[in-house]
């Protein structure tokens, strides 16, 4: 009796095992998943609080960071500060009288003003026990100074040629809480008579010293608080393309016989340094964020290893009927892959909302950064992969007989 491969002398070739197209590997995979709702679903949730930390903070950063570069947009970056430093013995320097004149001069310059340190202190009244200032200073102040500052009257009006010269008083916004005096019209204790506040200003996040300050108008506060007239800060506005040049003649201009005695800074530069210290706690909080997406992956590996050990009749049924090693290791890093790729997106959402939240509860815009949303999710599959290669590798190495006796 002959057939055809002993008529043509060729042994019967090996049977193959099928392979399994990517849809099958994701069936399952899910299938795996489905018949263990409340341990994925715990497994998950430790994924995606660490992704949902990662993000929160990359996109709470973010907004922050836009929310700086948005002030400065409005407010510029072309402010200057000029003030006293000290003098070579060691005391406190004085600008001239003549400081705002001379600086005005400059050709770049658009806009100058000042404020002068006073010795007087002001209070709610005149019960009010001395000393008991709340770290108020009263400055006398140019007409012209909030457009130099960017700072805009929150209630009330600002000084002007019909107020300057008599006792009339505006208050920052954190000396107005510290006296608990808003209304226009309201008398408070200033250098020992009654001033009448005529308003109260938002507040300056270019000048925050000036939030904390009862500013007077020039001219009073030579008549009624013996101001000597020497500026203690100058706020300078320069062309945006020659801040650098104006700033490096502003001390000989401001100060001609003492230069070295004068200090001029960029009150931005304060805002750019602030926005790096929070880069750097950024940095802290994306670290703890990193340890919860590594304890979410131990959590990943724990669950795929039990999944091994409970479905041993599973896997030996598989070997049984045909299925190789290879086929059994794809399946179980099919169900890791999954498993992780759910807890990332709900991570990413997460993540997502509460930066959201955040932002619009600060009234900031909402940033979330592509690359961030992405990285979340590629962290959690490379986690999920070596969570569940050795379970994987595990499974693989069972032979149908100890796989269905259970040993």
């Amino acid at each position: 009796m002959t057939g055809d491969g002993a008529a043509s002398g060729r042994r019967p070739g090996r049977l193959r095992a099928a392979r399994l197209s990517p849809g099958d590997v994701i069936r399952l995979g899910g299938t795996g998943l489905r018949t263990r709702p409340l341990r994925v679903f715990l497994s998950a949730l430790g994924i995606a609080i660490g992704v949902a930390a990662m993000i929160a903070v990359v996109g709470i950063s973010g907004s922050g960071r836009a929310e700086v570069d948005r002030r400065l947009d409005a407010l510029g970056t072309n402010l200057l500060r000029v003030a006293p430093g000290d003098s070579l013995n060691g005391t406190k320097a004085k600008l001239p009288e003549e400081a705002v004149a001379m600086i005005r001069r400059i050709p770049p310059v658009r806009q100058v003003a000042a404020t002068g340190a006073t010795d007087a202190h002001i209070y709610r009244n005149e019960r009010i026990a001395i000393g008991r200032t709340g770290s108020i200073q009263v400055l006398a102040a140019d007409a012209d100074l909030l457009p130099a500052v960017g700072g805009h009257i929150g209630r009330g009006r600002w000084l002007d040629s019909a107020t300057e010269d008599y006792p009339a008083v505006v208050l920052g916004a954190t000396a107005a809480n510290r006296l608990d005096v808003y209304t226009p019209g309201t008398r408070v204790w200033l250098g020992g008579r009654w001033f009448s506040l005529v308003g109260v200003l938002d507040p300056a996040p270019l000048a925050p010293e000036i939030d904390g300050a009862a500013l007077v108008g020039r001219p009073a506060a030579r008549t009624y608080l013996h101001f000597d007239g020497h500026p203690s800060t100058v706020y300078v506005r320069a062309e945006d393309s020659q801040v650098t040049r104006v700033r490096a003649v502003l001390p000989a201009t401001a100060s001609p016989a003492k230069p070295g005695e004068v200090r001029v800074s960029r009150p931005s530069d304060a805002l750019a340094a602030r926005e790096a210290t929070e880069s750097a706690l950024t940095g802290l909080l994306l670290g703890l964020g990193g340890v919860s997406l590594l304890v979410g992956g131990v959590g990943v590996g724990n669950t795929m290893v039990i999944s091994v050990l409970e479905r041993r009749p599973e896997i030996g049924l598989r070997r049984a009927l045909g299925a190789t090693r290879g086929q059994i290791r794809t399946q179980f890093v099919a169900e890791s892959l999954l498993l992780s790729f759910i807890g990332g997106l709900g991570g990413t959402v997460l993540g997502t909302a509460i930066t959201a939240g955040y932002a619009l509860s600060r009234d900031w815009p909402t940033v979330v950064p592509v690359w961030a949303s992405a990285a979340g999710i590629g962290c959690t599959l490379g986690i999920g992969m070596i969570a569940g290669l050795y379970p994987a590798v595990r499974a693989s190495r069972l032979s149908p007989t100890e796989a269905l006796s259970g040993t």
